[in-house]
């Protein structure tokens, strides 16, 4: 602790992202990422940016990128808002949507980023208990509130919320913002950005980290009211009017343009998914079912922190979250079927 320290900063507790070991032969099960590469056309759009135009700024508004977003979810440009990664998305809509006078709410087993931001803009917050099969009970959360947000699918869980219980909370906190963190929707979910146009206090955000394999750019986007775009667009201008470069606008817009790459490394993940979770059932662990491009796993016998701490050993990293309730669990991220397979053939060893 420094004595040139602003009086906040020294009880903030930091997010704590997902180990990048520089290991070599590694086996990497353990942020979510795609194992599949981007798309050749946003390869492409990028390179064809690395000219002479760099040394001017981009576009502040991302105008391309916002295009290419409403062309595809069918909404208009002023619906759409672009940022730095969703993380910063997010971190706009705490700031602008959700200092209120009531608490917002969110689970009390979802993306560990929520209490960070909360405790950084002074958010007041209130957790939700997950049920018994860690599923959101809408029915939990129709009380006041200054706002509701989760991901969806759930966050480390993986379990999706079906669009009619979205709509159930709308209505039920008309006077709130709902905002639905849609980083893995698109490994099975349905997304809720068809219901902006109904419910005003809808907000969706996305990430391209994870279907479109940009992790390394740095992209988000959140779809909602344009009252809603509007206060994001202050609280970004406010803090930083160039948040997407000249790269990160071109290549997020050319993944959009390119449905047939997106749907088959898509479908891919959705396979390996599938031929995971039967490899891992057949090891005697238990796996939520999952609709994201990770699976949510504990075995009956063995201790998750040692299972872990053993296939590091071997070259295999996954997550596990030393908090109550899921001590027990694995959050392993959907690799290739070779590293899937090499996973299970570890596990069937230990």
């Amino acid at each position: 602790m420094s004595r040139f320290w602003s009086p906040f900063v020294k009880d903030l507790v930091p997010y704590v992202p997902g180990e990048q070991p520089k290991l070599q032969r590694l086996v990497k099960l353990n942020t979510n990422e795609n194992p599949y590469g981007p798309s050749p056309r946003a390869l492409e759009a990028m390179r064809a940016e690395l000219n002479d135009s760099l040394r001017l700024y981009p576009d502040p508004n991302g105008e391309r990128l916002k295009n290419a977003v409403a062309a595809y979810y069918g909404v208009t440009p002023n619906q759409v808002f672009v940022g730095n990664g969703s993380d910063e998305v997010l971190a706009h809509a705490f700031h602008g949507l959700f200092q209120q006078e009531l608490p917002l709410l969110f689970p009390d087993i979802t993306y560990s980023f929520y209490p960070v931001y909360c405790n950084l803009y002074g958010v007041k917050f209130e957790t939700v208990a997950l049920d018994e099969g860690f599923q959101i009970d809408v029915a939990d959360y129709a009380r006041p509130n200054g706002g509701i947000i989760f991901p969806n699918p759930n966050a480390p869980t993986g379990r999706l919320l079906p669009l009619q219980a979205i709509e159930r909370l709308l209505q039920s906190s008309p006077d709130s913002v709902l905002l639905v963190d849609e980083a893995y929707i698109d490994f099975g979910g349905q997304t809720a950005i068809g219901l902006v146009d109904r419910y005003p206090n809808l907000l969706v955000t996305q990430t391209l980290s994870k279907s479109r394999s940009l992790a390394g750019l740095r992209v988000g986007i959140a779809v909602g009211h344009p009252e809603l775009i509007e206060a994001l667009e202050r609280i970004k201008n406010s803090f930083n009017s160039y948040p997407l470069d000249r790269l990160a606008i071109a290549g997020a817009a050319a993944s959009f343009e390119d449905r047939e790459h997106f749907e088959r490394t898509r479908q891919a993940v959705i396979g390996n998914r599938q031929v995971l979770v039967a490899g891992l059932e057949r090891l005697g662990f238990e796996v939520l079912p999952s609709t994201a491009n990770f699976v949510f796993a504990r075995h009956p016998g063995q201790d998750a922190a040692t299972l872990a701490a053993t296939l590091r050993e071997q070259g295999i990293i996954v997550r596990h979250f030393r908090q109550a309730r899921i001590e027990q669990f694995l959050r392993i991220t959907v690799g290739t079927p070779e590293q899937n397979q090499a996973l299970l053939e570890a596990l069937h060893t230990l």
